[in-house]
C-alpha cells in the first residue's frame, strides 16, 4: 500500500515567503536580546542586532554602568564617544546582580529573551544562576552567546584585552615597518572581528531554531576570532611553513601593492595583475619596466621587489600624490592617497554611500551622527535611530515589566519566549 506525501513542514511558509512583502520594522523585529556584555565585542554585536530591529535591553551596574562610559576623551555633548560607538538603539536598565531582587529580575529578562550575550569571566554567569544550562532548561529556545578572551578551558583565567590578543595572536608581528617595532591596528580590530563573528553565530542559531525549535550555546573568544581572520597570512604558515613577517604596507604575494612615495606624500597603489602593472608604467612614463623580464610577471616582481620599488618611486617623485591618484584612476589603476577618517567619510558621502545616520534622543531631538550599519536593504526598512541610552534611562519601565512576570510566578517550563512589547 502506498500513500501520497502530504505537505512538508514549513512548505506553506516557504511559499508565502516567496511573495514580495515590505519589512516595516526590520528583519529581527519581535526578537528580544538580553545584553549582559560590556566594553566593545559584545556591545557591538548586540548593537548590530538592534540596528536590524531586535529589542536590546542592556543590563548595567548601578552607578558606573559599562566601563566605556568613562573611557574618554574624546567626549560628545552626551558622553564618551567610545561608549556611544557600540550602544545605540538599546535600552539601559541598572541591576545590581549582588542583590537578590535585582538578580531575580535579571533572570526574568533571560527567561523572556530570544538571545543573551555575555562576556563575564568563564563561569561568572553560572555562579549567579544565569548560566546556559540553568536558563535553557526553562527557556529551551534561548540562544546564549558567551564571549571570552581566550576560551573557557586553559585560557579561562587570562584577561581578554584586544591589545594583548593582537600581541599574543600574531597580528602585531605582521603589522608595522620591516625594521620597526610591532604595531597594533589603529582600532580595536579583534573586538570588532569577534563582534561580527558573534552576530553571524546568533543569526545562524536563529535560523537553526526555526527548524529545531531549540536554542544553542555559542562560545566565542577573541584569540580564535583574530586567528580566523588571518586568512592568507595564517595559511602561509600552515600550508607552506612560512612564518609571515612585518612588511609595512607591502603585500607578501603581490607587487606593487603598497604605499609608494610621491613628491609630497605616499600613494597607495594596488596592481592585482600584469595588465594593471603595464598601465601603471605607461602613466608613469616608464613603460619599459613592464617588458623587463624582472618585472613582466607578478612572480618576477615579487622576486625583484627591492629593485622595482625605487624605480617606481623615482618616477612618482615628479608630482604630488593627488595628481598621480587622478591620473592612475583615469587609467583604471587602483590608487588612493592616505586619507584621514574625516576625508574617508567625505569620500563615501561623495559616492552616495550614506556612511552616517543621525540619532535622536527620547524627546526626538538630534543627538548627533554615527556610522550607520553598512548593509543597504532592498526593500528598505526604517532603520531605528535611538541615541545610546544614558545610564539607567529605561530602568523604571523595564523593571516594572520584568517585575510583573516575577510577581506572577510564571512557570515557563519550555514555553517559547514571551512576546516582546514595542519600544516605549
Amino acid at each position: 500500500m502506498t500513500s501520497t506525501p502530504g505537505p512538508q513542514p514549513g512548505s506553506a511558509d516557504r511559499d508565502a515567503a516567496q511573495e514580495p512583502r515590505d519589512m516595516p520594522a526590520g528583519p529581527l523585529s519581535g526578537l528580544l536580546v538580553a545584553d549582559f556584555s560590556r566594553v566593545l565585542a559584545g556591545p557591538l554585536a548586540t548593537m548590530t542586532l538592534a540596528d536590524l530591529g531586535a529589542r536590546v535591553i542592556k543590563v548595567e551596574r548601578p552607578g558606573t554602568g559599562d566601563d566605556t562610559r568613562s573611557w574618554g576623551p574624546p567626549y560628545s555633548p552626551t558622553g564618551a564617544t567610545y561608549f556611544e560607538s557600540a550602544n545605540r538603539n538599546k535600552e539601559s536598565v541598572c541591576l545590581d546582580l549582588a542583590d537578590p531582587g535585582d538578580l531575580q529580575l535579571a533572570r526574568e529578562l533571560a527567561l523572556r529573551a530570544d538571545v543573551l550575550v555575555e562576556n563575564f569571566k568563564p563561569g561568572g554567569m553560572a555562579k549567579l544562576g544565569l548560566g546556559y544550562a540553568e536558563l535553557s532548561a526553562a527557556n529551551p529556545g534561548l540562544i546564549y552567546a558567551s564571549i571570552t578572551g581566550f576560551g573557557s578551558g586553559g585560557g579561562a583565567n587570562l584577561m581578554g584585552y584586544d591589545f594583548i590578543v593582537q600581541a599574543l595572536g600574531g597580528l602585531m608581528s605582521i603589522t608595522g615597518e620591516k625594521d620597526g617595532s610591532p604595531t597594533k591596528a589603529g582600532v580595536a580590530l579583534v573586538d570588532v572581528l569577534t563582534a561580527k563573528d558573534t552576530t553571524i553565530g546568533v543569526l545562524a542559531a536563529l535560523a537553526a531554531r526555526n527548524v529545531s525549535g531549540r536554542g544553542a550555546h555559542l562560545e566565542l573568544n577573541l584569540l580564535s576570532s583574530l586567528q580566523g581572520a588571518l586568512a592568507n597570512q595564517g595559511q602561509a604558515f600552515l600550508g607552506a611553513g612560512k612564518v609571515p613577517q612585518r612588511m609595512g604596507s607591502a603585500h607578501p604575494s603581490i607587487v606593487p601593492y603598497q604605499l609608494l612615495e610621491c613628491a609630497d606624500a605616499p600613494l597607495a597603489v594596488a596592481c592585482g595583475n600584469d595588465g594593471q602593472f603595464a598601465k601603471l608604467t605607461r602613466v608613469l612614463g616608464v613603460a619599459g619596466l613592464a617588458r623587463d623580464p624582472r618585472f613582466a610577471t607578478n612572480n618576477a616582481r615579487v622576486e625583484h621587489r627591492t629593485e622595482l620599488v625605487p624605480l617606481l618611486e623615482d618616477a612618482l617623485s615628479a608630482s604630488s600624490a593627488l595628481i598621480w591618484q587622478d591620473k592612475l584612476i583615469d587609467a583604471d589603476v587602483p590608487a588612493g592617497h592616505v586619507a584621514g577618517i574625516d576625508e574617508g567619510l567625505e569620500f563615501a558621502e561623495s559616492l552616495g554611500l550614506e556612511p552616517t545616520i543621525e540619532v535622536r534622543n527620547a524627546a526626538g531631538r538630534s543627538a548627533g551622527r554615527q556610522i550607520r550599519h553598512p548593509i543597504t536593504w532592498t526593500p528598505a526598512f526604517p532603520a531605528p535611530v535611538a541615541a545610546p541610552p544614558s545610564l539607567g534611562e529605561h530602568s523604571d519601565g523595564v523593571r516594572a515589566w520584568l517585575a510583573g512576570g516575577v510577581a506572577a510566578g510564571v512557570d515557563r517550563g519550555g514555553a517559547t519566549p514571551s512576546a516582546v512589547p514595542a519600544r516605549g
